[in-house]
C-alpha cells in the first residue's frame, strides 16, 4: 500500500493535469464515425432491451399465472 501514499497521488494528479502536446488530426469524418457508433450502440442496446423484455415479461407470467393456480387449489383443499 506504500504506492497509494498521498504524495504519489498528489504526483498522479499533478501529471495528468500537465498539458501535453499531441500531434494528432481529427478530421470531420472521424466525428461522424464516432457519432455512428454510438448511435448504432444505443439502437443496438435498446433493441436488445426490447427483445428479451418481452422474453423476461412472459417467463414471469407464466410464473404468476402457476402461483395463482396453485392458491387456488389450496383455497379449494381448506
Amino acid at each position: 500500500m506504500k504506492n497509494f501514499s498521498p504524495k504519489n497521488i498528489a504526483r498522479i494528479l499533478l501529471l495528468v493535469r500537465l498539458p501535453i502536446p499531441t500531434y494528432a488530426y481529427l478530421d470531420p469524418g472521424t466525428g461522424s464515425i464516432i457519432l455512428q457508433g454510438i448511435i448504432a450502440g444505443i439502437a443496438s442496446v435498446s433493441f436488445a432491451v426490447k427483445l428479451y423484455w418481452h422474453k423476461l415479461k412472459n417467463l414471469f407470467q407464466k410464473n404468476d399465472k402457476l402461483n395463482d393456480e396453485d392458491e387456488n387449489e389450496e383455497v379449494s383443499e381448506n
